[in-house]
């Protein structure tokens, strides 16, 4: 008895170790896979770890991938095992921007009043200080379009000057496809009195946005209609990065 089960053990080991490929609901593994599952109703369940249960892996492999429940995203090492470098997979293979790919602008226009009723567009889209991806953002006038679904972070800061005596209070927001969205940022009001003519005005907000989606930061009078300009040459700039 002890010799029959000696020899099936062994036959098996011998299968086992004969077959480059192995199939989990297929008999018909493909040849390029060293394991093929096959199912129409279930899906793959990676380790489930928190980052701390993830931290302590001893000595992690180069490529080892695991789900971080803390994080909720798929992680792999890309680094040696020391130290290990746990990275996100956010990208898919027909993806143009990598979360991090960023554009950042300052205005060269000063003599637009920006005091505006009705509302019109920021000329902030002046010289461009970098682009990290060419393909993902493109501007034109004082519109930026962008050509990959996200969540975006978008932040504007705009120096005015007031350049006519009265008080004047602009309001600016974001648009998104012509339509005002988020935060307004307004002044109040400039004085204009004793040399204090300056102020700002600032935004900073995240937002999901879709492929091709054309982003603007509208600007508009709430109150007194004298003429407020950009205060001087990149003093007001406009930043935006895919967040993932």
């Amino acid at each position: 008895m002890l010799r029959q089960l000696l020899s099936s053990a062994l036959f098996f080991l011998f299968i086992f170790t004969a077959q480059s490929q192995v199939g989990i609901g297929t008999t018909n593994p493909d040849p390029s896979s060293i394991l093929d599952i096959a199912t129409t109703d279930k899906g793959l369940l990676i380790p489930r770890l928190t980052t701390a249960q993830r931290d302590a892996i001893a000595n992690p492999a180069n490529g080892l991938m695991i789900y971080n429940t803390d994080a909720n995203a798929f992680q792999f090492n890309a680094n040696t095992s020391g130290p290990p470098q746990w990275e996100v997979l956010t990208a898919t293979s027909t993806s143009t921007g990598m979360p991090g790919e960023s554009v950042k602008y300052s205005n060269t226009d000063i003599t637009t009043n920006i005091n505006a009723n009705p509302a019109i567009e920021l000329p902030i889209f002046g010289t461009q200080h970098w682009n990290d991806n060419n393909t993902l953002y493109t501007v034109s006038g004082n519109r930026l379009t962008i050509t990959e679904a996200g969540r975006y972070q978008i932040i504007a800061n705009v120096s005015l000057e007031n350049s006519n005596g009265e008080r004047n209070p602009p309001e600016i927001r974001i648009g998104v496809n012509g339509i005002p969205i988020g935060p307004i940022s307004s002044t109040g009001y400039i004085r204009d009195r004793n040399y204090h003519v300056n102020g700002s005005l600032h935004i900073n907000e995240v937002l999901e946005l879709n492929a091709n989606d054309i982003i603007t930061i509208s600007t508009e009078q709430s109150a007194n209609n004298g003429s407020v300009l950009l205060r001087s040459t990149g003093t007001s700039t406009f930043y935006i990065e895919k967040r993932r």
